[in-house]
C-alpha cells in the first residue's frame, strides 16, 4: 500500500465528513428522500474509508510463522467489506427510500440551503475524484484507463475512486431530483432521485466486489511480470529456457513468484546456487513488487 493511496483515502475521509454533516442539515430542512439517501451514503463512505485505513494498518504487519507471506491480502478483505457495505448500506437503502417516496410522495421544503450544500459537495467530491484519477493515471502507465480498472491490483485506490465517482453521480441526480420536485410540486421526482442514486451505488458496489473477489481468492500478477522473467532468462547465459512461471498477487505491491528454469548443464552446486541468487536479485531490481521468489532448477514441467 503506497503512501499516495493512503493520502487519497485520508483526503476522501475528510471531504466526506464535511459533506455528510452538511447533507444531514439539508435533508432535515427539505425533508427530501434523495438528500437523506445522499446523507447516509456519505456517512457510509466515512465508515468505509476508516475500514480501508484499518486495512492499510493490517498490511503493514510483518510476516510471522502463521502468515509467512505477510498480511497483504488483508487489504483485499477490507476492500470487499467496503463493497458490501456500499451495496447494502447505501444502495439497497436508497432504492427502498426511493420506492417509498414514489409510493407516498411528499412535497419538499425550501431547497435554497440544500442547493448550496449540493453545489459545494459536488465541487469537493469532484476535486477528490480528480485526485483519484490522477493517481490512477500515474499507475496505469501505457494501459488504457478502463483496462486498468479491470486488471489493476490496487484495490484500495479503486475502491476510493469508485466511491467518489458514485458520490459525484449521486449528487448530480439528487440536485436534479430536488429541483424537479420543488418546481413541479411532485414529490415523486424526489423518490426517483433516491431510486437512481441507489441503482448507481449498487452498480458500483457490484463492480468492486467482483474485482476484489478475484484478488481475495488468489489472482495471478500482471502478465508483464512473466514476460519480464522470460526476458531476463533470455539474456542470462546460464539459463536455457523458462519451463513454468507461477505468480500470486499477495497484496498491493506484494507478489510471490515460483518458477522452474532449465539451467545449462555442468554447473556445480555452489555455482548453481549463486546463479539462482543472481537471477532473483536481478528480478527484484526489475520488478520491485516481487517480495518472494522461488526459483527451481529443472529440465521438465
Amino acid at each position: 500500500m503506497s503512501g499516495a493511496s493512503t493520502g487519497e483515502i485520508v483526503k476522501s475521509l475528510v471531504v466526506n465528513v464535511v459533506i455528510a454533516a452538511s447533507k444531514g442539515v439539508a435533508a432535515a430542512i427539505t425533508g427530501s428522500g434523495a438528500m437523506l439517501a445522499e446523507t447516509l451514503h456519505s456517512f457510509a463512505d466515512c465508515g468505509n474509508q476508516l475500514l480501508l485505513l484499518k486495512g492499510v494498518r493490517a498490511t503493514r504487519r510483518p510476516a510471522d510463522r502463521e502468515h509467512p507471506f505477510g498480511y497483504g491480502r488483508a487489504m483485499y478483505f477490507y476492500s470487499f467489506i467496503v463493497a458490501l457495505l456500499l451495496f447494502f448500506g447505501g444502495g439497497v437503502f436508497s432504492i427502498y427510500e426511493g420506492i417509498h417516496k414514489i409510493a407516498t410522495p411528499e412535497p419538499v421544503g425550501d431547497i435554497t440551503v440544500a442547493l448550496i450544500i449540493l453545489a459545494i459537495s459536488i465541487a469537493l467530491e469532484g476535486w477528490s475524484t480528480l485526485g483519484n484519477i490522477k493517481a490512477m493515471n500515474q499507475r496505469r502507465g501505457k494501459a488504457g484507463f478502463f483496462r486498468y480498472l479491470r486488471d489493476t491490483k490496487d484495490s484500495d485506490l479503486i475502491v476510493v475512486a469508485g466511491e467518489n465517482s458514485a458520490a459525484v453521480l449521486g449528487l448530480v441526480f439528487a440536485l436534479a431530483a430536488l429541483v424537479l420536485a420543488y418546481e413541479t410540486g411532485d414529490g415523486r421526482w424526489d423518490g426517483a432521485g433516491s431510486l437512481v442514486i441507489g441503482l448507481v451505488l449498487v452498480g458500483v458496489a457490484t463492480f468492486l466486489a467482483r474485482e476484489i473477489k478475484s484478488l481475495l481468492v488468489g489472482e495471478a500478477a500482471d502478465p508483464s511480470l512473466t514476460k519480464c522473467i522470460e526476458e531476463l532468462a533470455d539474456i542470462d547465459p546460464n539459463v536455457e529456457r523458462v519451463i513454468r512461471v507461477l505468480t500470486v498477487q499477495q497484496g498491493p505491491g506484494e507478489i510471490v513468484v515460483a518458477a522452474k528454469l532449465k539451467f545449462k548443464s555442468g554447473l556445480d552446486t555452489d555455482t548453481l546456487v549463486e546463479v539462482i541468487n543472481a537471477f532473483e536479485r536481478e528480478l527484484k531490481v526489475r520488478a520491485p513488487e516481487v517480495r518472494w521468489s522461488f526459483i527451481e532448477p529443472d529440465n521438465a514441467d
